[in-house]
């Protein structure tokens, strides 16, 4: 018989893009067996979603009898995707299936009959999920993502990537303080990962010297586990965590595409919040993460170059990632004097996007920061910068809404009344 595993809290209805938080697929073999056209196509389509990257999706068509049919001779996989467009087959269809179906297979229907009672019927013999036709490729991922993810555990983390769109934008510093006002301001347990191993300056920021770091879990992946990754984390308040970078040049730092893979599923299962620190640099493992990340934020400073590579990769990743929300980007060292720049509204629209934020040029409070080791939090939690930092802590994890910045004309006359 079928093995039985009903996907617990099932959704009526799809949860929209923007807030809908699927966690990735483990790598597992997926062969769907469609009946029409539209549907094989969404299967397609939802097999290229970054959540079912590790996923080996292979299509045919036929529906049910073709899926009788092909394991009658050959093993079944560890999910099948069954479409059918009847209902009195599907009960006689399932019980043939049962007949020629390895234990442990898992498998999801795809039905155009929406009643209760046959989805009962359905989950007592062992199926374990009923999607209604017509799916989207969301549906799709959903409904095979749900099945490896346990109700009672913890909620799967989410990864932010932050990356700067050229180099000395100031990335780092802006992923650290936003990492901070997470942990701090919203009390989410978090954990930053420096991927410049080189150069890396979260170490430095946050007045931290490990030991041990990230370097440890990327040479040593056979080792990679929740048990061996929190030994490595670097304590630095009560709910943010650091995964420090050597920053030395006693090795050369070439990965393959799939190097921090294990480092983030073991993040995942233990965090709720990672935020990638992702160095500027293009290769297949910062694509890769950056593409397998649940929320993106691209740092550029207000001139051409940053403007050119900004747009490329919001393009890019917008085509790689069509189920997920577009990237954020932000603009920093705003209003340089004697710099010509380019304007916030030309910017942004080239990007056909407005920035999340726009963060002007403060080299007195960034340098202090930086210097001694502290967050612009630190050295003054009522500063402007302190209130943009907590608007995209609270945009890239969607807790609430953003704060707008008090920037007003009336702030001044409302500050000394408020005073008197």
């Amino acid at each position: 018989m079928i093995s039985y595993e009903q996907r617990q809290g099932q959704d009526e209805q799809p949860a929209t893009v923007a807030d809908d938080h699927i966690a990735p697929a483990p790598r597992v073999s997926v062969q769907a067996f469609c009946e029409t056209v539209e549907t094989a196509a969404a299967v397609q389509a939802a097999g290229e979603d970054r959540r079912l990257d590790k996923a080996h999706l292979k299509i045919q068509m036929g529906g049910m009898a073709a899926a009788i049919e092909a394991y009658r001779t050959a093993p079944t996989p560890n999910v099948i995707l069954l479409e059918t467009e009847g209902r009195s087959d599907i009960l006689t269809g399932l019980d043939d299936l049962a007949s020629v179906c390895d234990a442990g297979t898992r498998v999801v229907v795809i039905g155009r009959v929406n009643d209760v009672l046959l989805y009962r019927e359905l989950v007592r013999r062992g199926v374990s999920d009923y999607v209604i036709a017509p799916v989207k490729p969301l549906d799709v991922v959903r409904a095979i993502c749900g099945l490896f993810s346990v109700p009672e555990a913890k909620a799967v983390g989410r990864i932010i990537a932050i990356v700067g769109a050229k180099g000395g934008v100031g990335a780092s510093t802006i992923a650290h303080n936003v990492a901070w006002a997470i942990a701090r301001d919203l009390a989410l347990d978090s954990v930053v990962a420096d991927l410049d191993l080189a150069f890396g300056t979260a170490g430095l920021d946050y007045n931290q010297d490990p030991p041990q770091g990230i370097a440890d879990a990327v040479f040593s992946p056979d080792r990679v586990d929740t048990a061996f990754i929190d030994r490595l984390l670097s304590k630095c308040t009560d709910h943010l965590s650091l995964l420090a970078a050597p920053a030395t040049l006693d090795r050369v730092y070439d990965f393959g595409n799939e190097a921090f893979d294990s480092i983030f599923d073991t993040l995942r299962t233990t965090m709720p919040c990672i935020v990638l620190d992702v160095p500027h640099q293009w290769s297949g493992w910062t694509k890769r993460a950056l593409i397998g990340a649940d929320d993106i934020l691209i740092v550029a400073e207000p001139d051409l170059a940053n403007l050119r590579n900004t747009k490329n990769m919001f393009d890019m990743l917008k085509v790689s990632r069509p189920n997920d929300r577009p990237p954020l980007y932000c603009l920093n060292k705003v209003g340089v004097p004697k710099r010509p720049e380019i304007s916030t509204s030309e910017f942004s629209k080239a990007i056909e996007n407005q920035p999340i934020v726009s963060i002007p040029f403060e080299p007195q409070i960034f340098g202090s920061a930086a210097n001694n080791g502290q967050m612009i939090a630190e050295i003054s939690a009522t500063h402007r910068t302190s209130e943009m930092f907590l608007q995209v802590a609270q945009r890239l994890t969607g807790r609430g809404e953003a704060k707008k910045p008090r920037n007003g004309f009336l702030a001044p006359l409302l500050g000394k009344l408020r005073a008197k």
